[in-house]
C-alpha cells in the first residue's frame, strides 16, 4: 500500500433557494461557470490532480441527470480507467436510512474499506478554488493531525449564513472552536471560513462513522465532517488563492464576472492546479463584420453579429446584428435577436429572445431568465413577467 495513498468523498449536499430558478432542474454543482465548465469540475480537478481514482459521489437524487449529463462516463478525470472505482450514493437514502434505524453509513464504510486508501479527503460542493491536496496531505501528515480542514480568509460578504467559520489558535494553526456564521459575532471585516475540504486517515474515519451511526449523528456527510473538528485533534491549513463561494444569484453573478479579471482567472483557471472539464469537439465562435466585442469571453460553436460587452457567453448562442449585451452571463443555446438590448442577466440554456426586446436588470440584482423560456416583451428589474412564456 502506498503510504500517501488518498481515496474521496465529493459531497454534493448543499442547496440554496436563494439559486433558484437556476437550480430548478440542476443541481448547484452542475451549475455553468466562465461559459464551459461546470462548479463541480473544480472539486473533481483537485482530486483527480492528486491522482486520486477512487470516488465516492453523494448526489441529490432528485437532480441525478445533471450530474450523469455532465460526468458521462469520466473520461476526461481519467475515471474510466482500469483500476478507477466510482461510487454513487443518493444523500436522500443516507436520511432515508436514519430515520428507518438501520445503519445509514455503512456504504460509505463498504467504499473506505474497498478503496484500501491510507487517507480520505472530503471535498464540498459550492466553493470554487484550485487546492492542491497532496499539499494539504503534507500538511496534514507533518502537524500530525487527527483531521486537517481547510479555510480561507474571507470577507462577510462572502460568506452564507450556514457556513462555518473556524476559531484557529496562532501559535499551534490548530481549530479551537467552530461555529455558524449565523449565530457568530458579526465584528469582523475577515473571517476564517471553513472550505468544507477535511483530510483525515481512513481507518480513523472508519472508526468515527461507526461511532457516529451509533449515537444518531448527522446522514449529512458534510455536517458529519463539522462535527468531528470538536471531537479530534484539528488542524488548518490556509489557502490563499482565488476562491468564490456560491449561495445565491449575487455569488454566482460575481463569481462569472470575476473571471473578466485576468487575475483572478489566471488563479483560478490557469494556476499548477489543471481544471479539468467535458470536451466538446466543436468548431469555433464565428464574429460577423458587424460584431463590436470587448472583454468578454466565449465558448464554441456561438455566432456574435451584435454588440458585446464584459460578458461571458457558453456554447451554440447567436447574438444577431444590432444587438446589445453588456455585464451578463448567457447559457448555451441561447438565441438573441434583432434590437435586442440585455444587461446585467443571466440567461439559462435554451433561451430565446425576440426581436426589440429588452432586460435589463442591475449589478445588485441581475435578472434571471429560466431555462427554455421565450421573451417576447420587455423584462426590467422590478416589474412582472408576464410577457415570459414557457
Amino acid at each position: 500500500m502506498k503510504n500517501n495513498k488518498m481515496c474521496a468523498i465529493l459531497g454534493n449536499e448543499h442547496e440554496y433557494t436563494e439559486l433558484l430558478p437556476l437550480t430548478k432542474r440542476r443541481a448547484l454543482a452542475t451549475l455553468y461557470f466562465d461559459c464551459k465548465y461546470r462548479i463541480m469540475d473544480f472539486a473533481l480537478s483537485s482530486i483527480v490532480n492528486a491522482n486520486i481514482r477512487n470516488i465516492f459521489l453523494v448526489v441529490n437524487q432528485a437532480k441525478l441527470k445533471s450530474y450523469f449529463d455532465h460526468l458521462g462516463g469520466g473520461r476526461e478525470w481519467g475515471l474510466d480507467s482500469i483500476g478507477s472505482y466510482r461510487y454513487i450514493n443518493f444523500s436522500q437514502d443516507l436520511v432515508r436510512q436514519k430515520v428507518e434505524g438501520q445503519k445509514y453509513f455503512d456504504d460509505v464504510i463498504d467504499y473506505l474499506e474497498k478503496s484500501r486508501s491510507t487517507y480520505t479527503v472530503f471535498v464540498g460542493n459550492k466553493m470554487l478554488n484550485s487546492v492542491d491536496l497532496k499539499a494539504v496531505l503534507k500538511i496534514h501528515k507533518a502537524q500530525k493531525n487527527d483531521m486537517t480542514v481547510v479555510f480561507k480568509r474571507m470577507p462577510k460578504d462572502k460568506i452564507a449564513s450556514d457556513d462555518q467559520i473556524l476559531e484557529i489558535d496562532d501559535q499551534t494553526n490548530r481549530v479551537k472552536g467552530n461555529h455558524n456564521f449565523s449565530e457568530y459575532p458579526h465584528n469582523s471585516d475577515i473571517y476564517n471560513l471553513s472550505m468544507n475540504i477535511f483530510i483525515i486517515e481512513t481507518q480513523n474515519l472508519i472508526n468515527q462513522l461507526r461511532k457516529g451511526q451509533r449515537i444518531g449523528a448527522s446522514a449529512n456527510l458534510e455536517d458529519f465532517f463539522l462535527s468531528l473538528i470538536s471531537r479530534l485533534n484539528c488542524g488548518t491549513y490556509e489557502y490563499t488563492g482565488y476562491m468564490c463561494n456560491i449561495f445565491d444569484v449575487k455569488s454566482y453573478y460575481d463569481a462569472n464576472m470575476d473571471m473578466l479579471n485576468v487575475d483572478h482567472m489566471n488563479s483560478l483557471l490557469y494556476s499548477s492546479q489543471h481544471i479539468i472539464t467535458r470536451t466538446k469537439n466543436e468548431v469555433a465562435t464565428h464574429f460577423t463584420k458587424t460584431s463590436d466585442v470587448k472583454n468578454s469571453q466565449f465558448a464554441t460553436g456561438c455566432v456574435v453579429e451584435g454588440y458585446v460587452r464584459n460578458s461571458l457567453v457558453s456554447r451554440r448562442t447567436f447574438i444577431s446584428e444590432n444587438s446589445k449585451v453588456e455585464d451578463s452571463i448567457i447559457m448555451s443555446n441561447a438565441r438573441i435577436g434583432k434590437d435586442v438590448e440585455i444587461k446585467y442577466a443571466i440567461l439559462d440554456k435554451d433561451v430565446v429572445v425576440k426581436s426589440g426586446v429588452k432586460i435589463i436588470g442591475t449589478p445588485e440584482n441581475p435578472v434571471v431568465i429560466e431555462k427554455k423560456m421565450k421573451v417576447t416583451s420587455d423584462v426590467i428589474q422590478d416589474t412582472p413577467r408576464e410577457d415570459v412564456e414557457d
